[in-house]
């Protein structure tokens, strides 16, 4: 059994899903595009998240929400499940899309750590040696959108839709401005995200250019087969984070709720498993309240025990 989730109200996260055997799933093109915005903005009006910047890699995304409430799983299941059957159709496959591995959800714990995060996905492309900068990525990039806060539309794809279906003909996707940041001039947040990208990308062309490497360029990345992959070997057995907060008290609260939440919650599945009544489950127990309609502690509760948790560590 997996470890379960506090699922909360009001949280950020950044959301990283990658494609089966690293393939090029995801390699842009403008059908592919056009679907990857429209499943985001149709999951995102499911779930009533905010999202507040996308990247769409040949082989994965980056992508930011904010969960006013608390429906983040709603999101990633409409989202990955409707893109994987739309791409397929598209790509005239019928294998997994997606990876075997779970879905990486971030929490962002500070207004600074969703523009880190932010700053990492923007400039990805570059990274990868792909292209020099965001503007030049050929694939989904909301870096635009997100630095004045308008809207990205799509169209109903035609290669998995029926035209008599339910599915809007148009989705038009806002993007959110991050908490914290709402009192800035449209100017003076534009100013603050490019600043940081661009910086990004000076640092990876000056690495580049240290050790002889080009870019591939947009040319090149169309050219890419579906079924490509990059030749380097992937990382493996490496830890995925929870929480990213660059603020060490921060990360240190948002690791000890995380830890409460986990002890409590084991404590009430084996005695609801043993047929006790009345258990309580903490606050932020998702999957055993929608399914197994389990009762729920108040948000009081898990606060108190924090407290308690960060004031008697357990021993390590």
């Amino acid at each position: 059994m997996t470890l379960p989730r506090q699922v909360v109200p009001g949280r950020d996260y950044m959301i990283t899903r990658r494609c089966s055997e690293r393939r090029f799933f995801l390699r842009p093109d403008e059908d592919t595009n056009n679907a990857f915005i429209y499943c985001l903005g149709l999951a995102a009006q499911r779930a009533n998240v905010q999202v507040t910047f996308s990247v769409a890699m040949s082989n994965h995304h980056h992508t930011g929400i904010h969960d006013p409430d608390g429906n983040f799983p709603i999101f990633t299941e409409h989202f990955h499940g409707l893109l994987a059957r739309c791409q397929n159709a598209h790509l005239g496959r019928f294998e997994n899309f997606w990876s075997s591995e779970a879905t990486s959800v971030v929490r962002l714990v500070e207004a600074n750590d969703i523009i880190e995060k932010m700053t990492y996905a923007f400039a990805n492309p570059s990274a990868a040696n792909l292209v020099d900068t965001i503007e030049e990525w050929p694939g989904v990039a909301t870096f635009h959108g997100t630095l004045s806060g308008g809207c990205i539309t799509a169209t109903r794809p035609k290669h998995f839709f029926r035209d008599d279906g339910g599915m809007p003909d148009v989705i038009s996707l806002p993007m959110a401005r991050p908490h914290g940041f709402e009192d800035l001039e449209p100017t003076e947040w534009a100013n603050i995200i490019t600043e940081r990208v661009r910086a990004k990308e000076a640092d990876h062309r000056q690495r580049r250019a240290s050790q002889g490497i080009a870019v591939l360029g947009r040319e090149g990345i169309l050219r890419q087969k579906s079924a490509d992959c990059p030749t380097d070997h992937a990382p493996r057995f490496q830890m995925s984070p929870l929480v990213a907060a660059k603020n060490k008290w921060a990360r240190i609260e948002a690791l000890l709720r995380n830890r409460g939440f986990v002890e409590r919650y084991r404590a009430a599945f084996l005695a609801h498993v043993a047929g006790l009544a009345d258990v309580l489950f903490p606050f932020g127990t998702y999957w055993m309240r929608k399914v197994a309609k389990v009762a729920c502690e108040a948000a009081e509760v898990v606060e108190a025990a924090t407290r308690d948790l960060a004031a008697n560590p357990a021993p390590t």
